[in-house]
């Protein structure tokens, strides 16, 4: 069994994690670390994580950027692989993260979701396969709630398809005015709030007379959390360094 210890665990997420996690009988939560101690079904749950006692193959958080400091200690201390779940990280903590990695397994990606993870690798080799000649625009609509823009996803699909450009294209967040004709170099990224939506990611390749579309619809925040268990099974065992969810799909 992996012994797997969720940060958050009082969270929406955090519980869904919980679930996926009971129901699996390759893994078991043996605790949970969140801002209240207390017990989830009879798991214990820390106030910190300088109290846990249990052994710990892996942490999975969804907690807060903020909380990183304090994972990356544990991990450290522990040997446990980490599987970053949280969003919101600055260039700063970004930077202590690829460090970590260099003393712990770390696993970090911007979206769980295999089905977003498959559709990075298919805006990677459609960009390469149309060139120059499609203009790219992403567009990503999230919940009334979500408070950054554009998503992590968006730009890390921006990204996968920067790749085939050898990262020459220019993010354009918006338009707004008299912004002139679009240039050759641009890859759009737009952002739309609104309802419950749970997340939906589509990338339009744009070229004369015919418009080629990918797009992924995340239904229930519980994709997620599977594939962050997906991740942990994964994870537990590897040697040092950053991982994400390609390297899962390359091994699976």
């Amino acid at each position: 069994m992996i012994n797997i210890l969720i940060s958050g665990i009082f969270g929406h997420m955090g519980r869904t994690v919980f679930e996926i996690v009971s129901e699996d009988e390759q893994t078991q939560c043996v605790c949970g670390v969140d801002l209240k101690k207390g017990e989830l079904c009879g798991v214990p749950v820390y106030a910190d994580f300088a109290d846990v006692k249990e052994k710990t193959d892996v942490v999975i958080d969804f907690s807060s950027a903020s909380n990183l400091d304090n994972i990356l200690a544990f991990a450290k201390k522990t040997g446990a692989a980490v599987i970053l779940a949280a969003t919101g990280y600055t260039s700063v903590q970004l930077a202590q993260i690829d460090a970590a990695a260099k003393e712990i397994p770390l696993f970090k990606t911007a979206n769980l979701s295999v089905g977003i993870n498959l559709l990075q690798k298919l805006v990677r080799q459609t960009a390469a396969f149309l060139g120059e000649n499609f203009d790219i625009e992403i567009i990503e609509r999230h919940h009334n709630l979500k408070k950054d823009a554009p998503s992590g996803t968006a730009l890390m699909l921006a990204e996968s398809a920067n790749e085939a450009f050898a990262d020459s294209k220019k993010f354009i967040y918006g338009r707004e005015g008299m912004v002139g004709a679009r240039q050759k170099q641009e890859i759009g990224i737009h952002a739309v709030r609104g309802g419950t939506i749970v997340g939906e990611h589509e990338v339009m390749f744009a070229g004369d007379d015919e418009i080629i579309t990918l797009s992924h619809s995340a239904r229930s925040k519980r994709v997620f959390a599977a594939g962050a268990v997906r991740a942990a099974k994964f994870m537990c065992g590897k040697p040092a360094g950053k991982y994400d969810m390609q390297d899962v799909l390359a091994d699976e």
